[in-house]
């Protein structure tokens, strides 16, 4: 399959999207603007080494049957990141991109990293599962566990559960309509169905389960949940080249900006010293306190003192507060 170039004009509308919620947030979600990324060159397969890596639509689709007969995690996990045309992409992507940045923000990007992993399988599990059910209970192979699908919108279903559970006294549109928070994605679901032809109910229905699921294993979970800490921890092998290389090269602060300090004080190149009377720290070079101006009586440019820390009542440190940063 040869790399493909937009050309129903769409992908220029998303791109436009994308660098107007960015320009005007301030938080600017990484790990948002990394699925849309990955999604957006999976399905434009490109670069050409990209291309020359990625398996076909063919290898991908998402088939119960093919997943159980043959162990294929491929289809199980790489089906959700491809797309079946331009308008299929871009409504997924624009969905992805509004979720994305408020779940994003509000959770911290380690967290909504490992909430979409999480996503992503259940709900695959969860809609390979209903479509075994359906084969072994109802014989409903022909409708569902020989079906073909592709989308994120399994996933974007999970998140608008775990969305809309932050605000489910409130009510929202769904497509013109005004309903609960908390039953908007069980509406969505059913007007999709009934006016798009052609998309996977069982997909979707598993996404919203997924984010059920998700959200009553949150509830029941105290603390960070293993998925958190492995990604914090991969994180931070990941970065500890840029620590070390601050850490070695990085100039130290020659004024202002020290710390009110309550264990041993830091060592720069020029060295540190801390205030007897308010225990700030101050650069070498600095012969009074930047934050009380009790001038340093050792090691310093001057050996004189105008008071130390039993001449000075609170009221008298205050002063000479608000007369060193009103300057």
């Amino acid at each position: 399959m040869g790399a493909r170039v937009s050309r129903a004009g769409m992908l220029p509308i998303l791109a436009l999207q994308v660098l107007s919620e960015y320009s005007h947030s301030d938080s600017r979600p990484p790990v948002t603007a990394a699925l849309l990324l990955a999604n957006i060159l999976i399905h434009l397969r490109w670069p050409s080494p990209l291309d020359r890596a990625l398996p076909s639509l063919d290898e991908v689709w998402f088939n119960p049957y093919l997943i159980m007969k043959n162990r294929d995690l491929k289809r199980f996990f790489l089906s959700a990141f491809y797309h079946i045309g331009e308008p299929h992409l871009v409504y997924n992507m624009m969905s992805l991109l509004w979720k994305g940045s408020q779940l994003e923000t509000s959770m911290g990007s380690v967290e909504f990293a490992s909430m979409v992993a999480a996503l992503l399988a259940m709900s695959q599990g969860i809609t390979l599962l209903l479509a075994k059910g359906l084969f072994l209970f109802f014989d409903y192979e022909r409708a569902y566990y020989y079906d073909y699908a592709v989308g994120f919108s399994g996933v974007l279903f999970a998140m608008k559960v775990v969305l809309n559970s932050q605000y489910s006294d409130n009510f929202t549109y769904v497509h013109g309509i005004i309903v609960p928070s908390r039953y908007a994605a069980w509406a969505e679901l059913l007007l999709i169905q009934m006016f798009v032809p052609g998309v996977s109910f069982l997909g979707h229905l598993g996404g919203i389960l997924a984010g059920v699921l998700y959200l009553r294993l949150l509830g029941s979970y105290s603390g960070s949940d293993p998925l958190t800490s492995l990604i914090k921890r991969a994180a931070s092998v990941l970065t500890w080249p840029v620590r070390l290389f601050r850490g070695m090269f990085g100039r130290p602060r020659i004024s202002g900006r020290g710390t009110v300090g309550g264990g041993q004080p830091r060592r720069g190149m020029s060295g540190v010293w801390r205030c007897p009377v308010c225990t700030y720290d101050n650069s070498g070079w600095s012969n009074a306190c930047e934050m009380c101006s009790t001038e340093r009586n050792d090691r310093g440019f001057s050996s004189r003192r105008t008071s130390g820390p039993a001449d000075l009542s609170l009221e008298e440190l205050r002063r000479r507060r608000l007369e060193r940063f009103g300057r």
